[in-house]
């Protein structure tokens, strides 16, 4: 399987970089891993979310910045003309050295409050990639059931000649009235369409999965593989306990959360007080006013400790906790709902797949059905008792028994896909 992916990826790699290479080869036979794979490498929301979670990592490295002291170095050059008897260049040289000590909690939230922010970046980031590897899902079988439906219309559509003909033949022999032969030729002409909007549709699920891929539209993608699926069973009660702990949207919103618990605490440090130390050094050159003027150099240090407190800012402070708190309020309330959301769409998506699993047994039931009536027919047709228009339409009516069989199977992976999404994964 790992060298399966490496190959698709080596090969798709191959397509993106040299793209005039590929005008070769139109027809492109991709699976549904390699479809996956690609789909999740190139999509535009998710190499932006990727960059969201660098930009959030690069947000907790500034924040922990603070705990360090600020060492500044700062120096100025004037040259004073005309001023005194002789010009003078000037020189100031400074360096301040700064450590906090208490910013009243503000730095230590804000530490947290970019991680837990980081938290919500990778759990957006891992929200679209489940979303797209469903849609793409999708896609893909929902091309592949188009392939499969084209398929069964062309045979339908060659049968329907077939049965014109033999009636052609009969009329020939006055055996067939006009009105026959008419509707002959109203139900071909009805396959006809039919088959053409069946190709319509393989357009449109190939045009549907090449954007997904964010492939070149001249690309012509041929699923393949099938429509494979392994019935299991599933438990209701489990699979909701599952998603509370998987999904995306709740680690989501539980990181969200203690970020706006953080962003309150650093809303309060406004109105708390602040201490540090602080250690400046002042080297400079200044004129000396004499009856010849000259420079004298003068340095010195300044080390002092500094308490400051806001003692009224207007309400500034406390404005802004009732901003930060209004916003948890509605994080919480967001995060109910997402729980609520969430519990529903798993049940429908449970009931969704347990339709799908009764529409197989069914169909399988109605594929063996049609498979012995065409064993009894292909019998009877090596004894001479049937014709061979016979032994076609009764493999027809198998084949459209197949068909829908694999429909059936499609809506079970369909709806095993979205029931698998609704617990946190694909």
């Amino acid at each position: 399987m790992f060298r399966r992916y490496l190959r698709a990826a080596a090969y798709f790699l191959f397509a993106v970089i040299f793209p005039s290479a590929m005008a070769w080869a139109q027809d492109l036979p991709i699976s549904l891993e390699e479809a996956i794979l690609v789909g999740l490498r190139d999509n535009r929301v998710i190499l932006l979310k990727e960059e969201e979670i660098k930009k959030a990592k690069a947000r907790v490295a500034e924040s922990h910045a603070d705990l360090f002291p600020t060492l500044t170095l700062a120096g100025t050059w004037s040259y004073t003309r005309g001023y005194y008897s002789k010009d003078l260049a000037q020189t100031n040289s400074q360096i301040s050295l700064k450590q906090y000590f208490y910013t009243g909690g503000r730095i230590f939230n804000t530490i947290k409050y970019n991680g837990y922010s980081f938290e919500v970046a990778k759990a957006l980031l891992d929200k679209e990639k489940i979303e797209t590897a469903l849609k793409i899902k999708e896609a893909f079988y929902t091309l592949i059931l188009a392939q499969d439906f084209a398929s069964l219309n062309k045979l339908l559509l060659d049968n329907g000649r077939e049965h014109l003909s033999y009636i052609l033949e009969k009329q020939k022999f006055g055996e067939a009235s006009d009105s026959v032969v008419l509707n002959s030729r109203a139900s071909l002409s009805d396959l006809e369409k039919v088959y053409e909007i069946s190709l319509s549709q393989v357009v449109s699920a190939k045009e549907s999965l090449t954007n997904l891929l964010y492939l070149d539209k001249d690309v012509n993608i041929v699923a393949t593989g099938g429509i494979l699926y392994e019935e299991s069973e599933v438990a209701l009660d489990q699979s909701l306990l599952k998603a509370i702990e998987e999904r995306p949207e709740i680690k989501q919103y539980a990181a969200q959360v203690n970020a706006d618990r953080s962003a309150i605490e650093i809303a309060k440090s406004g109105g708390r007080p602040t201490v540090y130390a602080s250690w400046d050094y002042y080297s400079r050159s200044h004129a000396v006013t004499t009856t010849v003027n000259t420079q004298d150099w003068n340095d010195y240090n300044v080390l002092g400790a500094t308490f400051s407190w806001p003692v009224f800012d207007g309400w500034k402070a406390k404005a802004k906790v009732e901003q930060a708190v209004f916003d948890l309020k509605k994080t919480q309330l967001l995060r109910e709902k997402a729980i609520k959301d969430i519990i529903l769409e798993l049940k429908d998506a449970y009931l969704a797949l347990k339709d799908a699993i009764a529409k197989i047994k069914l169909s399988q039931s109605e594929l063996k059905m049609y498979a012995d009536n065409l064993r009894v027919v292909n019998e009877k047709y090596k004894k001479g008792e049937l014709s061979l228009l016979d032994k076609n339409d009764a493999g027809i009516k198998y084949a459209v028994a197949g068909f829908n069989q694999n429909q059936a199977a499609y809506d079970y992976i369909l709806a095993k896909a979205r029931f698998d999404k609704a617990t946190g994964g694909i």
